[in-house]
């Protein structure tokens, strides 16, 4: 299972010695994802009640991959007893095992899955989950700036909840991606990345303990930037040679801070640290190349540099989705893996939940869930009408041909930015947008 040799108990005591011994003797519990369970770790305790799963004893040695199989079928992760596992291995930096590849086995070919729920349903419960991502991060941030390490039980339950979402309908999650503020830019974007890597990670069918693995490294790649002067962080230009040697240490801040934390993957450490590396060895802070960057760290690199790109900041106006895709395009080979650009341009489709669009006959509207099987015609809701006027909400399926009132089928020319319409996507989605167009189809 992925990560199953990666996975190391650390001491807060004496975090270094985690690179030598896989699992300390003491009597402390230790919280272990159950891709990390070998033979020999005694389980006490389930991420769920005992009663609701087949194990007969509340507390037992792992004695073969069958119950190994069975704890996966059933938990995330458990609790072993470290006094009572038999599993002592001496790792250290010369012998440590190869991060495997997630993407060697991955069909590229292979549909992603279908979704599971339908967006008007899903767009409520994501927007709760969000929201409450959003402040999880907000606190993280804060703990980091003081040098505390983040509490990785709390990262993974958010990200849980934002992967069983996404499964349910990753367009819900995209569409609140989009509502974007350039005030909270830092905390959005860590939790965009977490999100559309998510997105992807389903598009490529991987796990879910892999996309629960890949949205915590895309919620916590930057974390390392809440011990960057916010002189520098939030400065209104670009930075200059002394600055930007700063900034750049965020990557290695990062990967100290996440190692000391509590329930953290190393995976996601290692994607603070090597999410600005690139496929030639351009990038920080080690100029690392291709073979020597994780398949995690190449999706998150791609989503950060997209998210980024398409964002307000404080010195720079965001750019479309068709632009950033074509800046991704223009750098393959380079920066990143072109074959994982292209389906990150799929996984996404041509117009993305919550872009504006304008139509052949100058009507705007904001695209709300694509269509699986016609991606160029996706489900919008109108906001203005040919003559730029608004009109009320509802949604508009563009598979079917809809027609406007002069007979001619709907159909999308582009897209556009809000601002250069006087639209605030923010504000209509506050003022009930999604639920009024939906409503109108009934």
């Amino acid at each position: 299972m992925f990560f199953k040799n990666l996975w190391f108990f650390r001491s807060k005591k004496n975090p270094k010695n985690s690179d030598y011994q896989r699992y300390y003797s003491t009597s402390e519990r230790a919280y272990t994802p159950v891709g990390q369970l070998v033979i020999g770790m005694y389980v006490v305790e389930l991420d769920r009640p005992w009663l609701e799963t087949p194990f007969l004893f509340q507390g037992f040695e792992i004695k073969n991959e069958v119950q190994i199989q069975s704890l996966k079928n059933y938990c995330n992760f458990v609790y072993i007893d470290r006094t009572k596992t038999r599993v002592i291995k001496h790792i250290n930096a010369a012998n440590r095992p190869a991060q495997p590849k997630i993407l060697s086995n991955i069909d590229v070919d292979k549909a992603p899955p279908k979704r599971e729920g339908a967006f008007e349903q899903e767009i409520l419960r994501a927007e709760s989950i969000y929201a409450n991502a959003e402040y999880l991060i907000a606190n993280f941030m804060k703990t980091a700036a003081k040098g505390e390490g983040v509490d990785g039980w709390q990262a993974q339950k958010a990200v849980t909840e934002c992967v069983s979402s996404v499964l349910n309908s990753p367009d819900a999650m995209l569409w609140l991606t989009q509502l974007k503020n350039k005030d909270k830019y830092t905390m959005q974007h860590s939790l965009n990345v977490c999100v559309l890597a998510i997105v992807f990670g389903r598009y490529l069918n991987l796990s879910k303990v892999n996309m629960v693995n890949l949205g915590l490294c895309g919620m916590l790649h930057d974390i390392g930037k809440m011990q960057v002067p916010l002189v520098i962080l939030n400065k209104r230009g670009p930075l200059d040679e002394e600055e930007l040697k700063i900034m750049r240490t965020h990557t290695t801040l990062g990967y100290e801070l996440l190692k000391s934390s509590d329930c953290m993957e190393s995976c996601v450490a290692e994607t603070a640290l090597t999410h600005h590396e690139h496929l030639d060895g351009s990038g920080y802070p080690r100029g690392i190349r291709q073979g020597s960057i994780s398949d995690f760290t190449k999706i998150v690199s791609i989503v950060d540099a997209y998210d980024s790109m398409t964002s307000d900041k404080v010195y720079r106006k965001g750019i479309t989705h068709l632009e950033a895709i074509h800046t991704l395009m223009s750098r393959t080979e380079s920066y990143w893996d072109k074959k994982l650009i292209i389906k990150f341009i799929e996984s996404l489709g041509v117009y993305p939940p919550g872009c504006l669009v304008i139509m052949t006959n100058g009507a705007i509207g904001i695209v709300v869930e694509v269509n699986e099987d016609t991606k160029l015609r996706p489900k919008i809701i109108l906001l203005l009408d040919e003559e730029k006027q608004p009109v009320p909400e509802q949604v508009i399926d563009l598979s079917k041909s809809v027609c406007d009132k002069k007979g001619n089928v709907y159909t999308i020319k582009n897209i556009v930015k809000a601002e250069d319409w006087n639209i605030d996507p923010q504000k209509y989605y506050s003022e009930g947008l999604i639920k009024k167009g939906f409503a109108a189809n009934f």
